[in-house]
C-alpha cells in the first residue's frame, strides 16, 4: 500500500485500514541501508507474540518508495525523518504507537520519542546513535570497501533497484563528512518521556555500549539495556529469540501499564 505524504509517495507494508483499532501499532524503522523486506519475517514475529499490529514502510529513497529528492543530506535528516514519521501516524490516524529502530531507525525513534511524546507509548532500538563515535567512521569507512569489492552493491540492488547507489552514497557521504562529525542528538533525550528499551549488540562494528549508557542515563522516562554478548549490529537478525523474548516483555509491561490507568 502507498500513502503520498508531502506529495512523495511512501510505500507501507501493511494495509493499515485492516487493523483491529483496538491494538496498539508497533512501526519499524529500517536502517540506513534497509527496506520492509530486509526485517525479513520479524515483525510478523513481533505480532504473533504481542498481538499487536504491525507496520514497516520504506522512508524516501528506499525500497519502493519515491527517490531522494535531494543530492546531500544535512546534519538534520534524522529529525526530518521524525516529523515525517509524525505526519505518517497522524495519516493513518494511529492512537496507540510503539517505535522499534534499528540503526538510523533507532535515532529516527529516540527522536519521534522527544518531539511527539504524546504520541509515543514505548521505544526499542537497536545500534542507534545519539553522537559520532570513530567505531562508526570506521565501520562505514569498511562497508565503503565492500561496496566497491564485493558482491554486497548487488545484493542491495535487489531490494533499491537503481536507487542503489544514491542510497549507499547517502549513507556513507553524510557520516563520512568533516561537518557530520559534530552531529549529536543527546539534548532531545530527556524530552523522552515514555519507557524505551536500548539493545546494543556487544561487537557492534558501528557503535559502542557508549551509545546505550548515554541514551539510557538521560531519557526522562524509564530507560532500560539490553546488551547482547557476541553478535554485531542486527540484533533481530543475530540473537532474534533473544530480542523477540525481551521486546514483547518490554511491550507487555508497558499495555499493562495502560490498561491499568
Amino acid at each position: 500500500m502507498d500513502i503520498i505524504i508531502d506529495t512523495v509517495r511512501i510505500r507501507l507494508s501493511e494495509n493499515p485500514k485492516l487493523f483491529d483499532q483496538h491494538k496498539p501499532t508497533i512501526i519499524f524503522l529500517h536502517d540506513s541501508l534497509g527496506c520492509i523486506e530486509l526485517w525479513r519475517d520479524f515483525p510478523k514475529k513481533t505480532a504473533l507474540l504481542t498481538g499487536c499490529n504491525v507496520l514497516a514502510y520504506d522512508r524516501q529513497g528506499y525500497g519502493q518508495s519515491d527517490p531522494f529528492s535531494c543530492l546531500k543530506r544535512d546534519n538534520s535528516y534524522l529529525k526530518t525523518e521524525a516529523e515525517v514519521l509524525c505526519k505518517i501516524i497522524d495519516h493513518l490516524d494511529l492512537k496507540q504507537v510503539l517505535l522499534f529502530g534499528h540503526s538510523d531507525g533507532g535515532s529516527i525513534a529516540l527522536l519521534a520519542g522527544a518531539l511527539y511524546p504524546n504520541k509515543i507509548l514505548g521505544i526499542i532500538t537497536e545500534g542507534a546513535h545519539v553522537f559520532v563515535e570513530k567505531e562508526t567512521i570506521e565501520g562505514i569507512k569498511n562497508a565503503v570497501q565492500l561496496y566497491k569489492n564485493t558482491n554486497l552493491k548487488e545484493k542491495l540492488y535487489k531490494y533499491h533497484g537503481d536507487k542503489t547507489d544514491s542510497v549507499f552514497r547517502m549513507w556513507t557521504e553524510t557520516w563520512l563528512s568533516n561537518e557530520y562529525r559534530s552531529w549529536n542528538i543527546e539534548e532531545y533525550l530527556s524530552k523522552i518521556l515514555c519507557p524505551s528499551l536500548i539493545i546494543q549488540g556487544k561487537k557492534d562494528e558501528y557503535g559502542t555500549i557508549d551509545q546505550v549508557n548515554s541514551i539510557v542515563k538521560q531519557t526522562f522516562g524509564n530507560s532500560s539495556a539490553l546488551i547482547i554478548p557476541e553478535i554485531g549490529h542486527t540484533p533481530h537478525k543475530e540473537a532474534t529469540d533473544i530480542v523477540l523474548k525481551e521486546s514483547n516483555s518490554f511491550i507487555s509491561k508497558i499495555l499493562n501499564i495502560k490498561l491499568k490507568k
